[in-house]
């Protein structure tokens, strides 16, 4: 019999269940939303597949009533357990004026909205680092409870805003859990290319905080190591630097050749160790997911993204005349 590692960790069999209904879901959007792309129906695709482990493992970590989150674009697993539905993502996906982060104005990705306090990102990568880590800062100077929550591509972990950021919350031992989301490429440039250190996390001490190295491919793992940041940070401890290690199972972006850069042999070997069927196959071994279960599970789920595809292609575009909206003062 498996150990039941989630009973440790003081999660429940529901809120297990409800980890991996997130993680397909997200898996699911984004699988339809490269067929909806390559029928010339939407533009672009940023993809999260590989990465929902911890994305979901992280975000369930966190207090969805108190916490921010400030995703970066392949954040799905993020967003959806924030509060964002299917039908939120296709509006997005469709660029349609009812697509809650830009209505229908930014490309998808830039994840925003304000009732589930997810922060809004933009264009150029690591911006959201030092935007944590003021609203950290607010959120100290105001004697509130909360963490800030921000990801970022091991790319990013090369760029000025993170140093930056990291430094700041750093020395005003803010409340800031930094998680890089390691999926081995920036784009085409492998990490052994973008690192001379060993990991991300190595990068922690020279910040005066800790910094740990997880499995991406566990959301329990990935689970265990937020709570304790986010509990770091309550306590007054300061910020803590996580990186997950997985593995990007699609190009860049709908844009992207991958084969010119990585082969398909590296890319089938990271598929045998895809999170969707290993946490599965985990729940299945400790008894939590039943044939009856996994059944009802995969039928709701296709319900709803069909639903939300349909809506969301059904959807009015945006006036023409609101093209300057929130660009000039009114």
């Amino acid at each position: 019999m498996t150990e039941n590692r989630h009973k440790t960790l003081g999660l429940s069999d529901e809120q297990v269940l409800k980890m991996y209904e997130t993680m397909l879901m997200a898996r699911k959007i984004d699988e339809r939303m490269w067929l909806l792309n390559r029928a010339g129906k939407i533009p672009f695709v940023i993809s999260c597949q590989g990465q929902e482990a911890a994305q979901v493992g992280a975000a369930f970590a966190l207090d969805r009533e108190k916490d921010y989150v400030l995703p970066y674009y392949r954040d799905m697993g993020v967003v959806l357990t924030f509060g964002m539905t299917a039908k939120d993502l296709m509006l997005s996906g469709f660029a349609k004026a009812e697509d809650p982060n830009s209505g229908g104005r930014q490309m998808p990705g830039h994840f925003g909205q304000k009732k589930n306090r997810i922060v809004t990102g933009s264009s150029p990568v690591t911006t959201q680092v030092p935007h944590a880590v003021g609203i950290a800062l607010g959120g100290k100077m105001e004697k509130k409870d909360l963490v800030t929550f921000v990801t970022f591509g091991e790319g990013s972990s090369n760029q000025g805003d993170f140093h930056e950021g990291a430094n700041f919350a750093g020395v005003h031992k803010l409340p800031v859990i930094f998680m890089c989301e390691n999926n081995k490429y920036a784009i085409s440039i492998p990490v052994e290319k973008q690192l001379a250190c060993k990991s991300v996390a190595d990068r922690a001490i020279g910040y005066g905080m800790p910094g740990f190295s997880i499995d991406g491919n566990d959301p329990l793992a990935v689970y265990e190591a937020v709570k304790a940041a986010a509990e770091r940070g309550r306590n007054g401890e300061g910020p803590t630097l996580i990186e997950t290690v997985s593995y990007r199972l699609t190009p860049h972006s709908s844009d992207d050749d991958d084969s010119v850069y990585r082969s398909k042999e590296e890319v089938a070997e990271a598929k045998a160790k895809d999170s969707i069927f290993t946490f599965a196959t985990y729940l299945r071994e400790v008894g939590v997911l039943t044939e009856e279960k996994e059944n009802e599970i995969n039928e709701r789920i296709a319900k709803e993204v069909d639903e939300a595809t349909d809506y969301a292609e059904n959807a009015p575009y945006a006036e023409a005349e609101s093209a300057m909206k929130h660009v000039y003062a009114e």
